[in-house]
């Protein structure tokens, strides 16, 4: 059966949108798009702050592999974090596509490197799923669901959970202890 659309209207709302067609309340978000490895993820835009193209790192001794370095953004100092180590995802080379996606995370501006960053998507509420049990590969606490768009699936990441609280607190240390160490 197909569905007769009667007048639709559209409430913008930060970066969502609520679309009205014959009754039906949909919610639209829309998502980064980008590659990490060959998997494609998505990420609410409401969380991501900009999108940068990498920068040499200062690389600080002992700490974690999932930690590239520090970066001086504009004066301020930002740890960013190799997403592809973090998820446990096979080492790879950066190169002119890779990009750093900077959020905010509880008042601390942290960064993410992503292989390519393709697009800006659409994508309605209904096309989101929870993610399967049959997801291993990557630790499903990062994960948000799994969204269908076109006729490809995507991992939404939810990049407010790639950090623990112990973690966060680390972050917080050790930007506090490297800050001099920007130029």
């Amino acid at each position: 059966m197909v569905k007769r659309i009667i007048e639709p209207f559209f409430v913008k709302k930060m970066h969502d949108t609520v679309n009205i067609q014959g009754g039906n309340i949909m919610a639209i978000g829309q998502f980064v798009k980008f590659l990490v490895g060959n998997e494609e993820f998505g990420v609410n835009i409401k969380q991501v702050r900009e999108i940068i193209k990498l920068q040499e790192f200062l690389k600080v001794p002992n700490t974690p592999a999932f930690i590239e370095g520090l970066i001086n953004l504009r004066g301020k100092v930002l740890t960013v974090f190799n997403l592809r180590k973090r998820l446990g995802l096979k080492n790879h080379k950066f190169n002119d596509n890779s990009k750093i996606i900077i959020v905010d995370l509880n008042n601390i501006p942290i960064g993410f490197t992503v292989d390519l960053v393709s697009e800006i998507v659409r994508i309605s509420d209904d096309n989101i799923e929870n993610t399967p049990p049959s997801v291993t590969s990557i630790d499903k606490r990062f994960l948000s669901g799994v969204a269908k768009l076109d006729e490809k699936l995507i991992l939404m990441l939810d990049l407010t959970k790639v950090l623990s609280t112990e973690e966060e607190i680390k972050v917080k240390k050790f930007i506090e202890k490297n800050e001099s160490n920007i130029v």
